[in-house]
């Protein structure tokens, strides 16, 4: 059964009434056109729940890629519970969303597939997205070094899912022909399965991110580079841990894993960092 943005259904919430028409004679200001990047999400109204088309109404401009068919999808994930209603339609609380808006969030600037992120809500982390302190403002946790200590990457069992070039169009909406470029310039691979090439969880989300940046004219020659930088980390990383990982010890592969996971989050929690500042001397 199809929902879709502007449905109204059985045991759906009521329509806004129409805003009055201003009294004759008192003159109205034109409407200001704002981008909606600038645009600071929309708040839930508490107690009220809202449609699946509501929903991506209210988050379309802090995550414009996000649908109805998306939703569902992480419905079927199991990542999200909304209330049905005797009619079999959702409902979103005002709990639904933010944890749609964490998940979303997770995905698209962390970068962590289905799989972490559901490891992360069933932690309890994630709930509330850091706010970056500005220039010259102290940090809210200054002096607590664990509070600045990134959190381990989960990489074991991870990308286990296979997911087919239609499917993984569907999702990221990218087109054929950009995956087919990912693929020339070794930003993602994918594997022969049945004769045909699927693509795991990791790589959904490689492509999920190369279609945002080619929004801004990025190609997969520029993310060449990316990958290039990746080997030479990951390079690194094996350097310093590749004898301890392939130990005959279970416990000291163990230890092993557990130490490429927090060195993992270190090191590209360092050059985030430093790509900030290399960034901020660009501002003027």
């Amino acid at each position: 059964m199809s929902e879709g943005p502007g449905t109204e259904r059985a045991g759906s919430p009521p329509p806004e009434p129409p805003e009055a028409p201003a009294p004759a004679g008192v003159p109205t200001a034109p409407p200001v056109a704002v981008p909606a990047q600038a645009t600071a999400p929309p708040p839930v109204r508490s107690g009220r729940p809202l449609t699946i088309g509501q929903v991506c109404k209210l988050l379309v401009g802090e995550f414009p890629d996000i649908s109805i068919s998306k939703i569902r999808y992480l419905e079927e994930q199991k990542l999200l519970q909304p209330r049905r209603t005797s009619g079999g339609y959702r409902l979103f609380s005002t709990d639904d969303v933010d944890r749609l808006r964490t998940i979303l969030h997770l995905q698209r600037d962390e970068f962590l597939p289905l799989r972490v992120i559901r490891q992360e809500l069933a932690a309890g982390r994630g709930q509330d997205a850091p706010r970056v302190a500005g220039p010259g403002e102290p940090d809210e946790a200054e002096g607590d070094h664990a509070a600045h200590r990134p959190g381990p990457i989960a990489l074991r069992g991870g990308g286990t899912a296979l997911h087919t070039l239609e499917q993984l169009c569907d999702d990221t909406r990218a087109s054929p022909a950009l995956v087919k470029e990912l693929r020339d310039f070794g930003v993602v691979q994918g594997t022969t399965r049945d004769g045909a090439i699927v693509f795991d969880d990791d790589e959904r989300e490689i492509v999920r991110a190369a279609v945002e940046l080619a929004h801004y004219g990025v190609g997969g020659r520029h993310l060449r580079v990316l990958r290039s930088s990746a080997d030479r980390e990951g390079a690194l990383l094996e350097q310093l841990l590749g004898p301890s990982l392939r130990s005959r010890s279970a416990e000291r592969r163990s230890e092993a894993v557990e130490a490429l996971e927090t060195l993992a989050a270190t090191t590209m929690r360092l050059k985030h960092l430093l790509l900030v500042r290399d960034l901020r001397r660009l501002v003027p």
